[in-house]
C-alpha cells in the first residue's frame, strides 16, 4: 500500500480526534495555545537550609503527573489514602532530583547516583549536615538512600522495606544513625474481601454527644479494618551509615515516632482498636509511650479513648501535643484539659494545664504552668525562657507569653495580645538557631534579646520585617523593613553574630530567589537564579485597586489586565475570582492583602491564565462576611456577600474596565459555594465557574468553615446559606467541575452531583465536569489541560457580547 500524503495524514488524525466526540466518548481537550503552556512552565526548586547554614538544598519539583499516574491504584483508609503498591502515601509531593547550593557562592554541585525513575519523597538531614536522608519510591515500594554531601553522591542503604503509610518514615537519632519504621518482615499478601459478608454493619450511639465534621476515606466494614492493620502495622529498626539494621522489639500501628534531643528515647504513639467508622484515624484510641533506643517501653505518657466529636472548644480529654523539649536532652513535654470545656473562656479561668517531665521519668509530671485558652505551641530558649502561645477558636483571640521552665508557677509576662483576624497588629514568629543538640531554639541576641519576623502587614501591601525584643520589657526596636520594589522576608541566621541572613527576594517582574544579606552594610549576595516560569505574563498589567461596601466597609483586590489594553478599546469582558472570609469585626475585615511587590504566581488551576485570553481578572476581592452586632458573622452571609460583589463589579465599572454586562463569577472549594450563592441571590454576573464546592449545608451539619453552630442551632442559616435550597433562582449559566475522588472534608462530590440535578431539574444551564482519579485539587497534566478548555470555553460563550443575558 502506497504510503499516505500529507494531506491524507492531516485527515486521518483529524479523524481520529472526531471519532471518539462523535461517539459520545469521554475526551480530554486542550486549551489555546498560551494557556496549554502555562501547565508545562517549570517549576522553581524547593530550597532547604541545612543545619550548619551553609548549604541549600534544592530540589527538583517534577512536571504535572499523567492522569495514568494518579490512576494507580488508591485505598482509602481512615481518611488516609495510600497506594498498596508502595505501602505509603499516594498523591504526595515527590522530587525528581537535588543539587547541593553553598552559601559561600560557589556553585551548585548536581547530586548524581539517583536510580533512573526513582522519586524523593522524604528528605531530612543529619545534625551536622555532612549527609541527608532520602526516601526514594519505586513501583514496588520505597526504600532508604544516603546522600554524601561533600562528595554529592548517593547510596542505597536499605531495600524497598520502608512503611509510609503513616508519613515519612526515616528519622536521624544522631549523626550516625537513622530510624525507620519498616514492613514487618515475614509480612504475608493483603487480605481478600470475603465474597460472602458475615453479617451487617453495625454501629451504635449510647447517649453520648459526638457530632464529629464530615470527613472523606473512612473505614467503612471489617475488610477495610483488615486493609488498615495490614498496610499500617509497621516495626522500628535502627540503620546505620554502612547500611546494617537492627529491628527494635516494636511493632503495631506506629502512627508517630519522635527520638529525644539526645536520641537515647523515643516517644512512641500507637494506635489501638476499637477504630470507628465516623473520624479519621487521628482520633482512635492512642497509646503514647517512651522507648529507649534499644526498644524497651520506659514510660507510658497517656492511653487516649477514642474520640468520635466534641462539644465546640472541648478537647480529647489527657495529654495532648506531646513532644520534647528542645533545649534539654531528654524532658517530655505536653499540654492537658483541666475538664473546663465551657463554650466561651472568660479570659481569667484556666483550661490547660502544660507539664514537662525530665529523664528518667520518676516521680510526678511537673506542672509548669495553667492558661486560660488552648495552647498551640511552645519555642524554647533555656530554663529562664520560653515563648508559649495560646488561642480560643471561636473568639479568634491569641496571646504570646514569656515563661521561666526552670521556676514552674513562677510569674508569667505577655508579650502580645490580639485577634488572630488582626494582620496589621501580627508581631511575627521568633527567630531561631540550632543548639548542640540539633533542635531549634530561640535566637538570642546582646543582653537575651529576641529576634521577630513576620509579613508585616500594613494598608500599603506586606512590608516583611525583623524586629529586636527584649522580652523582659517586652519593647521592640525594628532592624529591618522590606521596601518597594521589592519584597523580601528574612529566611534565617547564618552567623553567632546575628548581621548575616539567608533571605527570599522578588519583585512584581522578578520571581522569587535566595540571597544572602549583610545587615550592617546592606550587601546582597544571590544564591540562585531562578527565571520567570511565565514569560507570556510579563506584559500583563497588574493594580491594587481599593474601594468601599456601601456601609462603608473598605475592600480591596488585584485587578490583572490583558497584554496591550487600553481604555480607548472599551471595557473588557471580566471574571472575578474570589473566596470568602468570616470577621469578627469591619475594622479587621477591611485590612489590605494585596501586595503590588509580589511576583505573579499563574497557577493552571487559579484565574490569571484568562488575562492571556483577553479578559480582565479581578483576583482575590476582599469578601469579608462580618459579625452583626450580637451576632455571628453567617447571619448575614448572603446580603454581605451579595453588597461585596455588587462593590467590586461598580468599582470596575467605574474605572472604564469592565462591562457590567458581561462579568462572571468563580472559586474553588468555599469560592465555589460562594459563586452558587452570588448566581442564586443576585443578577450581577452572566456566568459563574464553581470548582470542587458544597452546595446543600445540611450534609454538613456539624459546622462548616469557620462556622461552628450546629445545623440544629442555627437551622435557618443553614437553609438561607446553601445554594442547593436556592436552585430554582439560578438563570445564570453555571459551569461545575469537581474531582472524583475529592478527599476535603465536607466537599464530597455528591455536592455537585445533587446540586447539578437540582439545576437541570429547573431548566437552568449548567454543565457539570466530573475529573477521574482528582482529589480537592487538580494534578494530572491532561485534568490542568482541560480545566483550562472547558473555563476557557465556557468564559468564551457566555461573556462574548453576542451571548443571551
Amino acid at each position: 500500500m502506497p504510503p499516505l500524503s500529507p494531506f491524507r495524514h492531516a485527515v486521518a488524525g483529524l479523524l481520529a480526534a472526531l471519532l471518539p466526540l462523535l461517539a459520545g466518548e469521554p475526551v480530554y481537550r486542550t486549551p489555546s495555545a498560551p494557556l496549554a503552556a502555562l501547565v508545562d512552565a517549570p517549576s522553581s526548586p524547593v530550597a532547604v537550609l541545612s543545619p550548619d547554614r551553609t548549604r541549600l538544598l534544592l530540589l527538583d519539583r517534577p512536571e504535572a503527573p499523567s492522569i495514568a499516574e494518579l490512576a494507580q491504584a488508591e485505598l482509602k483508609l481512615a481518611g488516609l489514602r495510600v497506594n498498596p503498591a508502595t505501602n505509603g502515601r499516594s498523591r504526595e509531593a515527590t522530587y525528581t532530583g537535588l543539587s547541593i547550593q553553598p552559601l559561600d557562592g560557589g556553585p551548585a554541585r548536581r547530586v548524581t547516583g539517583l536510580p533512573t525513575g526513582a522519586r524523593i519523597a522524604g528528605y531530612e538531614w543529619s545534625r551536622d549536615g555532612r549527609h541527608l536522608a532520602l526516601t526514594l519510591v519505586f513501583t514496588q515500594g520505597s526504600a532508604l538512600w544516603l546522600v554524601d554531601v561533600a562528595a554529592a553522591a548517593t547510596r542505597r542503604l536499605t531495600d524497598p522495606v520502608l512503611n509510609g503509610f503513616f508519613g515519612d518514615p526515616v528519622v536521624w537519632l544522631d549523626n550516625t544513625t537513622l530510624l525507620i519504621r519498616r514492613i514487618p518482615a515475614g509480612r504475608g499478601p493483603a487480605p481478600i474481601e470475603p465474597a460472602v459478608p458475615a453479617g451487617p454493619v453495625v454501629q451504635e450511639s449510647k447517649g453520648v454527644r459526638a457530632g464529629a465534621r464530615t470527613y472523606d476515606g473512612l473505614l467503612g466494614s471489617p475488610h477495610d479494618e483488615a486493609l488498615f492493620d495490614h498496610y499500617g502495622t509497621s516495626e522500628l529498626a535502627l540503620v546505620t551509615l554502612d547500611g546494617r539494621e537492627t529491628v527494635l522489639p516494636v511493632r503495631g500501628l506506629l502512627s508517630s515516632v519522635l527520638p529525644s534531643p539526645d536520641g537515647q528515647h523515643l516517644i512512641v504513639e500507637t494506635l489501638q482498636r476499637p477504630y470507628s467508622y465516623l473520624v479519621p484515624s487521628s482520633r482512635f484510641p492512642v497509646t503514647i509511650d517512651v522507648h529507649d533506643r534499644a526498644g524497651r517501653r520506659e514510660y507510658r505518657v497517656a492511653s487516649l479513648p477514642l474520640n468520635e466529636g466534641s462539644d465546640n472548644g472541648s478537647v480529647r480529654p489527657g495529654p495532648r501535643g506531646v513532644g520534647w523539649r528542645a533545649d534539654a536532652p531528654a524532658t517530655l513535654s505536653w499540654t492537658q484539659d483541666l475538664g473546663r470545656n465551657a463554650k466561651q473562656p472568660d479570659g481569667k479561668t484556666a483550661r490547660d494545664a502544660w507539664f514537662t517531665h525530665p529523664a528518667p521519668f520518676n516521680g510526678k509530671p511537673v506542672e509548669q504552668q495553667r492558661f486560660e485558652y488552648r495552647v498551640t505551641g511552645v519555642q524554647w530558649g533555656d530554663d529562664g525562657l520560653a515563648l508559649v502561645s495560646e488561642t480560643w477558636t471561636t473568639t479568634r483571640v491569641t496571646r504570646l507569653w514569656n515563661v521561666a521552665p526552670g521556676t514552674p508557677g513562677s510569674a508569667r509576662k505577655l508579650l502580645f495580645e490580639r485577634k488572630t483576624e488582626d494582620r496589621y497588629r501580627d508581631p511575627g514568629r521568633a527567630a531561631t538557631v540550632r543548639n548542640a543538640l540539633g533542635r531549634l531554639v530561640l535566637a538570642r541576641g546582646p543582653g537575651g534579646r529576641l529576634f521577630f519576623h513576620g509579613q508585616g502587614a500594613s494598608p500599603d501591601g506586606d512590608r516583611p520585617f525583623l524586629d529586636e525584643l527584649d522580652p523582659a520589657t517586652g519593647t521592640t526596636r525594628r532592624l529591618w523593613r522590606s521596601t518597594p520594589p521589592y519584597y523580601e522576608e528574612f529566611v534565617a541566621f547564618l552567623d553567632a553574630g546575628f548581621t548575616r541572613a539567608l533571605v527570599s527576594r522578588e519583585s512584581a517582574t522578578e520571581p522569587l530567589n535566595f540571597l544572602v544579606r549583610d545587615y550592617p552594610n546592606g550587601a546582597l549576595t544571590p544564591l540562585t537564579a531562578n527565571r520567570n516560569p511565565h514569560p507570556a505574563f510579563n506584559d500583563v498589567r497588574r493594580e491594587v485597586v481599593r474601594y468601599q461596601r456601601p456601609d462603608g466597609v473598605p475592600l480591596s483586590g488585584t485587578l490583572y489586565l490583558p497584554p496591550g489594553w487600553t481604555p480607548a478599546q472599551g471595557p473588557l469582558p471580566t471574571l472575578l475570582w474570589a473566596y470568602p472570609r468570616e470577621f469578627l469585626d469591619a475594622e479587621n475585615a477591611s485590612q489590605v492583602k494585596a501586595t503590588p511587590e509580589r511576583f505573579a504566581r499563574v497557577s493552571p488551576t487559579g484565574p490569571l491564565p484568562f488575562t492571556l485570553a483577553g479578559y480582565a481578572v479581578f483576583d482575590d476581592p476582599a469578601m469579608p462576611i462580618i459579625a452583626p452586632k450580637g451576632g455571628k458573622p453567617n447571619d448575614a452571609y448572603v446580603e454581605q456577600l451579595v453588597a461585596n460583589a455588587k462593590a467590586a463589579i461598580d468599582e470596575l465599572v467605574k474605572r472604564g474596565v469592565t462591562d457590567e454586562k458581561r462579568v462572571a463569577v468563580g472559586g474553588h472549594s468555599y469560592g465555589a459555594f460562594m459563586t452558587a450563592n452570588l448566581l442564586a441571590h443576585s443578577t450581577l454576573f452572566r456566568a459563574g465557574i464553581a470548582r470542587s464546592g458544597a452546595y446543600n449545608r445540611t450534609l454538613t451539619p456539624f459546622g462548616f468553615q469557620s462556622e461552628t453552630r450546629w445545623f440544629w442551632q442555627a437551622p435557618q442559616v443553614y437553609a438561607q446559606m446553601s445554594p442547593f435550597n436556592h436552585a430554582n433562582r439560578i438563570k445564570a449559566p453555571i459551569l461545575l467541575i469537581h474531582g472524583a475522588s475529592d478527599n476535603n472534608s465536607g466537599t464530597f462530590p455528591i455536592q455537585s452531583e445533587r446540586f447539578y440535578a437540582a439545576l437541570k431539574g429547573h431548566g437552568a444551564t449548567a454543565r457539570y465536569i466530573v475529573l477521574p482519579h482528582e482529589s480537592h485539587g487538580y494534578r494530572a497534566r491532561e485534568s490542568l489541560l482541560h480545566v483550562l478548555w472547558e473555563t476557557e470555553t465556557w468564559l468564551a460563550t457566555h461573556l462574548a457580547k453576542t451571548a443571551s443575558p
